[in-house]
C-alpha cells in the first residue's frame, strides 16, 4: 500500500488521461510516418513510461492502477466493448458469403481446431493453469486486419491467399473473444458449485440474453436513423451512448456478456441500411484509434518488471515456437484440406500475426481470472498474471517474424504477383475509360473504381476490373485488392475530391505515386485547392478535367508510340506538338507518369502514352521541273 507522500508522487487521473492520449497518437503519428507496425511503437510507448522508467526512477513515470484506482477496470472494460463493437460493425454477412469456401473452412473449422491445440500448447508449454489456457487459446486465434492489410500490401500479395488471409482476420476478429467470453462464463459459473443442468442453461440464457440485447440494440437505431428520429449532428454521439447503455444493461444481468451484446450490436448496424452508415463508420474508426491507442499503452504501463522478467523462459519460447510452427499449420493443415494447394496452404499456415483485439481482450481478462482464482484458490487458473505478458510477446513475435518473411516467402512459393503492380484509376467518365483500355493494351494492369455503377459499364464491357463503391470507405479497405495497384490517379470531375484521394493514398503509396488533373484549365489558377494538400499534377499544368472531356468529343485520341532510333522523342514532340504526355513506359516495363516536373527520359525502346489530335498526313512534295510526277500509291486492301 502507497503511503501518502508516494501517492502524491504519481500522475493525477487528468495528468494521466494527457500523458496516455500524448503517447498514444504520438506512436500512431510516428509509425505512420516510418510505415513500421503501429501496435509494437504503442507497446514501446507504455513500457517506456511504465516498468522500464521504474529502472531509473524510484517508481513508474505512468502507474495506471495508482492513477485512476478503482476506475481502471471501467475504463479497460469499456474500451474493450467499443473496440469489439468496431469489430463487429466491420464483419459483413454478404461479403463473408462472398468470401469462399477457404474462408468460411478457416472460420468455422479452423477456429475450433486452432483453440483445442492452442489449449494444448498453452497449457503444456508455458505452465498455465487449464482453465488460464483454455480462455488464453481462445484469445489467440485472433489475427485482426489492422496488422494483416498492412502485410498484405507491403508484400503485393493477392489471389486467393491474399483473400483469404484478409477475410479471416475480419471475421476471426470478434470471434476469438466470444470464445473467452463463453469461456470465462463456464468457469466462473462452475466455481459456483451449481449442478451441470443449471450451469448450462445460465450459460445459454446469459449468452442469448446479451445476443438479443445487442441485436435489437442495432434494429432499433438502424430504424430510428432511417426514418430521421435521430438528426444528423446527433446521430454519432447516439452510437456511441448507445454501445456504451447496451453493455452496461448486459452487464448488468450477467458479467462479460456486456461484450457479447456489443458484438451483436455491431454485427447488426453493420449488416443494416442507412443513409448515414459510412459516416458511423468513420467516427467509430476515429474513435477506436483513440481507444486502442489508450488501451495499448495502460496495459503495457501496468506491466512490472517482475512479469516481463518472468515470461523471457524457455517455457515462453517454446510456446512460442509451438503456436508458430504447431498450431497454426496444423489447424490450416486440417481446415483447408483439398481445397488449397501446397504452396498456398504453406503460406496462410505461416502468416498469422496477432494484434490489437489480441493484446486488449487479454489485459481485459487477465485482472479477472486473478480475481477468480483469489476467490477460489484453484489451480485452474494458475498464470493468470501472465497472459498479458505472452500476448504481447506473441504479437512482437509474429509481427516481425511474419513481416520480414511475407514477401520473400510468397516468392519463393511462386505465388507474389510476378507483373508489376498496375494503377487504380478514380473516377469514370468518357476520357478515364479510354485512358484505362490505352494502358491495358500496353499491358499495364488498370482498376477503374467510381461509386455509380453506371459509368463503370463501359470500362467492365472493355474488360477492365472495375470496383463499384467509394475507395475512401473502410469498405474499401477490405475489398479493394491493394495488391493490384501501386500508382493512384484520381480524375474526377471534382478537384477537392481528387486531392483527397491522394492525400488518402498517399502515406500508403507514397505521394510520387498519386497524381491528379490539374484544378483548372488556367495554369496558375489561385483559387484551385492548394500545391501542399493536392497529389502530383498528371500532365501539365492548366490541363483541367473540362478541357480533357471537350477534347475527347473533339475526336482526339489516345497513342501508344514506341521510341527508335529513327523515331526518337524530338521528332515525337515534332510529329505531335499538341498532344499531352501522360505516361513513359521504359524498356524494362516499368511506367512513369508524366507532369510538369517530370519529363520523359526519351529511351530507345519507351513507350510514350499520350493524348492529342490524329496526325494529320504530310502533303507529298511538288516535284522539281523537269523531272516527271511520283506514280501514285497503290490501292490498299
Amino acid at each position: 500500500m502507497a503511503t501518502p507522500a508516494e501517492t502524491a508522487a504519481f500522475l493525477t487521473p487528468v495528468e494521466a488521461v494527457a500523458l496516455i492520449g500524448v503517447l498514444g497518437m504520438g506512436a500512431q503519428w510516428l509509425a505512420w510516418r516510418l510505415q513500421l507496425p503501429a501496435i509494437v511503437l504503442m507497446s514501446v510507448a507504455g513500457l517506456i513510461v511504465g516498468p522500464v522508467s521504474t529502472l531509473i526512477l524510484p517508481h513508474p513515470l505512468l502507474e495506471p492502477g495508482e492513477s485512476f484506482g478503482d476506475l481502471l477496470r471501467p475504463i479497460v472494460s469499456l474500451a474493450v466493448a467499443i473496440i469489439l463493437f468496431e469489430g463487429g460493425m466491420a464483419l459483413k454477412f454478404s461479403d463473408l458469403r462472398e468470401s469462399g469456401a477457404v474462408v468460411r473452412r478457416l472460420v468455422f473449422v479452423g477456429a475450433p481446431v486452432a483453440w483445442i491445440l492452442g489449449t494444448i500448447v498453452c497449457y503444456y508449454f508455458t505452465g498455465l493453469g487449464l482453465g488460464t489456457a483454455i480462455l488464453f487459446a481462445g484469445i489467440l486465434i485472433v489475427t485482426g486486419p489492422t496488422v494483416i492489410m498492412p502485410l498484405l500490401r507491403q508484400s503485393k500479395l493477392g489471389g486467393r491467399v491474399g483473400k483469404a488471409l484478409k477475410w479471416e482476420g475480419i471475421v476471426n476478429d470478434p470471434v476469438g473473444a466470444l470464445f473467452a467470453v463463453a469461456a470465462f462464463e463456464v468457469f466462473r459459473v462452475l466455481a459456483s458449485e451449481q449442478s451441470a443442468v443449471s450451469i448450462l442453461v445460465w450459460i445459454a440464457f446469459a449468452v442469448l440474453f446479451g445476443t438479443v440485447i445487442g441485436i435489437l440494440a442495432g434494429i432499433g437505431l438502424s430504424r430510428a436513423f432511417r426514418n430521421a428520429w435521430v438528426p444528423e449532428f446527433l446521430k454519432a454521439p447516439v452510437i456511441l451512448i448507445s454501445v456504451l447503455a447496451c453493455y452496461a444493461l448486459a452487464e448488468a444481468v450477467e458479467h462479460e456478456i456486456g461484450l457479447v451484446a456489443v458484438t451483436a450490436f455491431g454485427m447488426a448496424l453493420g449488416n443494416s441500411k442507412f443513409a448515414s452508415l459510412q459516416d458511423m463508420r468513420r467516427f467509430k474508426e476515429n474513435i477506436a484509434v483513440i481507444l486502442i491507442s489508450g488501451v495499448f499503452v495502460i496495459l503495457t504501463a501496468d506491466l512490472t518488471v517482475e512479469t516481463i522478467v518472468s515470461a523471457f523462459t524457455w517455457e515462453t519460447a517454446f510456446f512460442l515456437l509451438g503456436m508458430l510452427f504447431l498450431v497454426r499449420p496444423l489447424t490450416v493443415f486440417i481446415a483447408t484440406w483439398g481445397e488449397l494447394s501446397w504452396r498456398e496452404s504453406l503460406l496462410i499456415g505461416w502468416i498469422a500475426p496477432r494484434g490489437i483485439v489480441a493484446v486488449a481482450v487479454s489485459g481485459f481478462f487477465a485482472g479477472r481470472l486473478v480475481s477468480l482464482q483469489s476467490e477460489t484458490g484453484s489451480s485452474l487458473f494458475a498464470g493468470a498474471e501472465q497472459i498479458t505478458a505472452l500476448a504481447f510477446a506473441i504479437v512482437f513475435v509474429t509481427v516481425i517474424a511474419h513481416g520480414f518473411t511475407i514477401g520473400p516467402l510468397a516468392r519463393y512459393l511462386k505465388l507474389a504477383r510476378s507483373k508489376p503492380a498496375g494503377v487504380l484509376l478514380v473516377g469514370a467518365n468518357a476520357w478515364s475509360t479510354g485512358l484505362a483500355k490505352t494502358l491495358q493494351d500496353a499491358d499495364v494492369e488498370v482498376v477503374m473504381a467510381d461509386t455509380d455503377l453506371r459509368r463503370l459499364r463501359p470500362a467492365r464491357e472493355a474488360g477492365i476490373s472495375a470496383f463499384t463503391g467509394e475507395v475512401l470507405s473502410e469498405a474499401a479497405e477490405h475489398r479493394l485488392d491493394h495488391a493490384l495497384f501501386s500508382t493512384v490517379i484520381s480524375v474526377s470531375a471534382n478537384d477537392y475530391y481528387n486531392a483527397l484521394v491522394c492525400r488518402h493514398f498517399g502515406p500508403e503509396l507514397g505521394r510520387d505515386r498519386t497524381f491528379q488533373l490539374s484544378s483548372t484549365d488556367k495554369d496558375g489558377d489561385s483559387l484551385g485547392v492548394p500545391t501542399a494538400t493536392r497529389g502530383r499534377t498528371l500532365m501539365r499544368a492548366g490541363r483541367g478535367y473540362d478541357s480533357l472531356i471537350r477534347d475527347h468529343y473533339r475526336k482526339w485520341q489516345f497513342h501508344k508510340t514506341e521510341l527508335t532510333e529513327k523515331y526518337d522523342m524530338e521528332k515525337f514532340r515534332e510529329d505531335r506538338p499538341e498532344a499531352d504526355l501522360i505516361a513513359e513506359i521504359r524498356p524494362d516495363g516499368t511506367i512513369q507518369f508524366l507532369g510538369p516536373e517530370r519529363p520523359p527520359k526519351g529511351e530507345l525502346g519507351s513507350r510514350i502514352i499520350s493524348f492529342g489530335p490524329e496526325v494529320s498526313p504530310k502533303p507529298t512534295p511538288e516535284p522539281s521541273s523537269g523531272q516527271p510526277p511520283a506514280d501514285p500509291p497503290l490501292p490498299t486492301a
